[in-house]
């Protein structure tokens, strides 16, 4: 006996069909369409009278403008860093630096936060810029960044780790309001020092240092090169007298770097000394500097063979030409030359 299905029942499958598809997602509905049109068998074509196809061809067109406003609103998001990408480190180029000891990867803190991604994955991202400034997701694949390169802003510790671990970084962009601007080069050097004052220990000499970079680079930015040390320090919220010391700290790097072998270990009143240290030394210097700075030169004859002495800013050279000068010879030299300016240059 041949069994059928009440009309009732087959009401009952289509509707709870219908519940189904409105329940998923935009794109699932899309994806699941696509499918049945798919396998449908080869030679033969699906009906599209009847008010069924109607309905799907609606939610299908419903479905697909759906699907393409919520890959707009993950551009949006993207493009004012409200959306992590994930990003290759060999994409991410460093332009500005860091504000830290040239010797930070060899550093303790260094080691123990490469042990931490490697066990427990990176818990911050990185913040960065695309290198094009008008670059723009693709709206078929916003997460997609494949060959797409950026630079760095924040978080020079973190992408070398990942990039030694092999593993994608995750990212964010930061506002790109100064790009192409003066000031590009300020911002970003006041993003990197924004984050690590609230972030990080900067030592005194890394905080000074940067303090003092940022106020170069704004002031090259000025259209008059003139800025105040209270409009800086207003700007990138620290105080007056951390200005001062910061421009001269980072004007004295190189020599305090020289100067002092522990100098990231220094407090603020250290460097304060050792600034008036080399500020000292540099006042000594200025103050034996001979008056007269012309080049004086004496020739003599010694048969065929020439001797020649150049007096300059209180230093002699002796230079002889065509004579065979043993130990012997030079060290008679010498005590007569001690021995006269004893006696008559000691002045």
């Amino acid at each position: 006996m041949k069994r059928t299905l009440s009309s009732s029942v087959l009401k009952k499958k289509a509707v709870a069909a219908e519940d189904d598809a409105a329940n998923g997602t935009a794109e699932d509905l899309v994806e699941h369409e696509q499918e049945a049109l798919s396998d449908t068998p080869s030679g033969l074509k699906p009906r599209l009278g009847g008010s069924g196809s109607a309905w799907k061809a609606g939610a299908l067109s419903d479905a697909g403008q759906v699907l393409q406003a919520e890959r707009a609103q993950v551009v949006d998001r993207i493009l004012s860093g409200r959306h992590e990408l994930r990003i290759d480190p060999a994409q991410i180029v460093d332009v500005v630096g860091t504000d830290r000891r040239d010797d930070w990867r060899d550093q303790e803190a260094f080691e123990k936060l490469k042990d931490s991604i490697a066990r427990n994955g990176q818990d911050t991202p990185i913040h960065v810029w695309p290198a094009d400034p008008n670059w723009r997701p693709d709206e078929r694949q916003p997460e997609n960044v494949e060959g797409v390169s950026f630079q760095l802003i924040v978080g020079r510790r973190r992408h070398a780790i990942l990039e030694a671990l092999g593993q994608p970084v995750r990212a964010l962009l930061v506002p790109q309001s100064q790009r192409g601007s003066d000031e590009e080069q300020f911002e970003m050097l006041f993003m990197r020092f924004r984050e690590n004052e609230e972030r990080e220990n900067l030592s005194a000499f890394e905080r000074l240092v940067s303090i003092g970079e940022m106020f170069e680079r704004l002031q090259e930015a000025k259209m008059d090169g003139k800025l105040s040390a209270t409009e800086f320090a207003k700007r990138v919220g620290v105080h007056n007298s951390a200005v001062s010391r910061g421009r001269a700290v980072f004007a004295a790097k190189d020599e305090i770097l020289h100067a002092c072998k522990n100098v990231y270990e220094l407090s603020h009143r250290d460097l304060e000394q050792v600034l008036m240290d080399l500020s000292g030394k540099a006042s000594k210097l200025a103050k034996k500097k001979p008056k007269t700075t012309k080049k004086l030169t004496v020739r003599r004859k010694i048969g065929a063979k020439s001797l020649s002495l150049v007096g300059q800013g209180g230093r002699l050279s002796v230079a002889a030409t065509g004579l065979t000068l043993t130990e012997d010879v030079l060290n008679g030299l010498g005590d007569v030359i001690a021995e006269y300016l004893e006696k008559h240059g000691s002045k």
